[in-house]
């Protein structure tokens, strides 16, 4: 945790399977080596499986017999009839991002492993992301829902496999849970999980897969750079949103002036994530051949000509601001 400058005291998510038990173990022991503040350790009672309920109290029992001050977390309400996957990641980010800030916890401790980082790679690859989403996963990164601003997610075990955190827990006879929807072919983590022997066939094992990831995510750092430099000469912050200047825009590299933009309408629009890449290509292509017009609308945001008395980067500003529905409902939260 040190070399990983991550936050202290944190809270882990704990499903009850291999990896998640694995971590809530080398947290608990890691602290007390150190005498400092143990894992608070959180899981969700997700409600999609019958016994959503009885897993979620056993990692309660569990963590109690360790010492350690567990609590279930419950997704209330309707669940999803499709894109259960999404949905049900979203809720327990959003439950334990909430129990984190109301408890002024800095840091949630997931047990992401090489695996997930090289699964998370093939999917985002055949959803056609581009390089942040193909660079893989951080070992600490902000929090992926809005709303969360000053909250870490911190992944100790990226660099562990799976198996590796499996023959860690027989090694000291710990046992742990299948969940069911990991099995499921409905969802595509578990197809994918079950085409890893053939994949491996062909070379493209979990480990050379997520080294992959990890070169992308070095060559994303230098963007990231680049484009933070770009952004103090080609952008301003505005009354209800923010300036950028078009030409400069058109003289970057491509990749430079594509996260530019997306990271200015993510924070113009309040969003954790950045805006879908075929999206957000039209948009730059429209900037670049000077078709936008009055204004065109992504991720929240609509991007258009500055008003003259905006207009600090000359003919050629943009104003990017939160679509006015959006911008009314912002106002009205802050007044409440």
């Amino acid at each position: 945790m040190t070399r990983l400058a991550a936050p202290w005291p944190g809270a882990v998510a704990v499903s009850g399977g291999a990896d998640s038990v694995a971590l809530m173990l080398l947290l608990a022991g890691w602290a007390k080596a150190r005498k400092l503040a143990p894992p608070t350790v959180l899981t969700v009672d997700h409600g999609l499986h019958a016994h959503a309920a009885k897993d979620a109290a056993a990692v309660v029992k569990r963590a109690t017999s360790l010492g350690l001050d567990a609590h279930v977390l419950a997704w209330k309400g309707a669940k999803p009839k499709s894109d259960i996957e999404a949905e049900a990641r979203e809720a327990r980010y959003r439950l334990m991002g909430e129990w984190c800030a109301a408890h002024k916890t800095p840091a949630l401790y997931v047990a992401h492993s090489s695996d997930d980082q090289a699964e998370t790679f093939l999917l985002r690859l055949a959803r056609g992301s581009g390089l942040d989403g193909l660079a893989g996963m951080g070992a600490v990164s902000p929090y992926p829902l809005a709303g969360f601003a000053s909250l870490k997610i911190v992944r100790p075990l990226l660099e562990f496999a799976r198996a590796a955190l499996r023959d860690y827990l027989r090694e000291r006879r710990e046992s742990w849970a299948e969940d069911p929807m990991n099995a499921d072919p409905r969802f595509a983590r578990s197809r994918l999980r079950a085409a890893w022997p053939a994949l491996a066939e062909l070379g493209l094992s979990p480990a050379r897969i997520a080294a992959a990831a990890g070169h992308l995510a070095r060559a994303r750092e230098a963007l990231e750079a680049d484009t933070a430099a770009f952004l103090r000469r080609a952008a301003q912050a505005a009354d209800g949103g923010v300036l950028l200047d078009a030409l400069r825009l058109k003289m970057v590299p491509r990749e430079v002036g594509l996260r530019a933009l997306a990271q200015l309408l993510s924070e113009a629009g309040g969003e954790a994530y950045r805006p879908r890449f075929d999206s957000l290509e039209r948009l730059f292509e429209s900037v670049l051949a000077g078709t936008l017009g009055n204004g065109a609308t992504l991720h929240g945001c609509k991007v258009g000509p500055a008003p003259r008395t905006a207009a600090v980067f000359g003919s050629a500003t943009l104003l990017i601001a939160p679509e006015a529905a959006k911008a009314l409902d912002k106002s009205a939260k802050h007044a409440k």
